[in-house]
């Protein structure tokens, strides 16, 4: 029997609170305040956010076997016992099921970079974040950081759910402050600044968080693909000494 994330979590409130009475109280406070700031959610709805659910949990392992590019919502219907037409309305089309999972995934990623960053994490500490979320889901990574799917057009929300992964990485660098030499392409970033999400950050910082950006990737990029495959090195070696070295290049011992 497949039980829903609603009964889990309450599931797991009421043996958490049999465990701790004296939290009882103040969990049903904290829930009562949230009641109020938010409209009732359904029992459709709350139907309705489950089987989307289970629908993407289907695409992920159909991803993992197959690929995005040969995603198939009838098969996916098939699997859940599912008629096309019935599947289609929660997802009108291949491309929004794609959408909503690289909506998960940036948001995701997001949450993790954001939260580490408002916990203390330093840009080393950053690094091994984006590496640690990479790792635990590859298939997740390569959806947002992978080879384009043919065809399909990413809509403009999705930019913006990755640029607040660039926001913290240009907030982590200009809070270092410490500063580099002007190259070439720091000036050209002075007059190309559409893209950040920090108009006001300087030209210096917008390339020292462009660099960390695209130097970590491209690590990870090839780690995921299995490009060291057959190589016998320790990747996470590697990728530490990508990030030391882009430190004292950018920054110098600020740790």
């Amino acid at each position: 029997m497949t039980i829903s994330p609603a009964a889990w979590r309450c599931s797991n409130f009421w043996t958490s609170s049999e465990r701790h009475p004296g939290r009882s109280q103040l969990h049903n406070d904290r829930r009562t305040n949230r009641s109020r700031s938010r409209p009732a959610v359904s029992p459709r709805e709350r139907y309705r956010a489950q089987v989307q659910a289970e629908i993407k949990q289907h695409a992920w392992q159909q991803i993992a076997t197959t690929g995005v590019s040969a995603l198939s919502l009838k098969a996916i219907a098939k699997h859940l016992g599912m008629s096309g037409p019935a599947l289609y309305r929660y997802f009108a089309s291949r491309d929004d099921l794609i959408t909503a999972l690289i909506r998960d995934a940036y948001r995701s990623l997001a949450d993790a970079v954001r939260q580490a960053y408002d916990s203390g994490a330093d840009i080393a500490a950053l690094a091994h974040v984006v590496r640690a979320w990479a790792l635990s889901d590859p298939h997740r990574y390569l959806l947002i950081y992978g080879t384009p799917v043919p065809g399909y057009q990413a809509p403009a929300d999705t930019v913006a759910m990755s640029q607040e992964i660039m926001s913290v990485l240009i907030a982590a660098h200009r809070k270092a402050g410490v500063p580099s030499p002007e190259t070439p392409f720091a000036a050209h970033l002075d007059s190309h600044r559409h893209w950040s999400p920090d108009p006001t950050a300087p030209a210096a910082v917008l390339r020292q968080a462009m660099t960390f950006w695209t130097r970590l990737h491209g690590v990870l990029s090839l780690e995921l693909a299995g490009h060291f495959t057959g190589m016998g090195i320790d990747v996470a070696l590697l990728y530490a000494d990508e990030v030391d070295s882009l430190l004292h290049q950018n920054l110098g011992r600020f740790r």
